[in-house]
């Protein structure tokens, strides 16, 4: 993770029925609706909140 990075994070399912923390986490991340994408800063903090929800989104490195 260096500096300048960033990472494009796409919602692919829907957090109705999942633990109550994983909807706080993905509208963290600026996600709160299936398909919706952002591109985030490569942080280790960004990293925490993604493996929290790895199965709920899909993840795309940028140069």
């Amino acid at each position: 993770m260096s500096e300048g990075r960033r990472i494009r994070v796409t919602q692919v399912a829907s957090v109705l029925g999942r633990k109550p923390g994983q909807k706080e986490t993905l509208i963290g991340l600026g996600l709160n609706r299936l398909r919706r994408v952002r591109e985030l800063e490569d942080s280790a903090s960004v990293r925490g909140m993604i493996r929290k929800v790895a199965h709920l989104v899909k993840i795309e490195e940028l140069s």
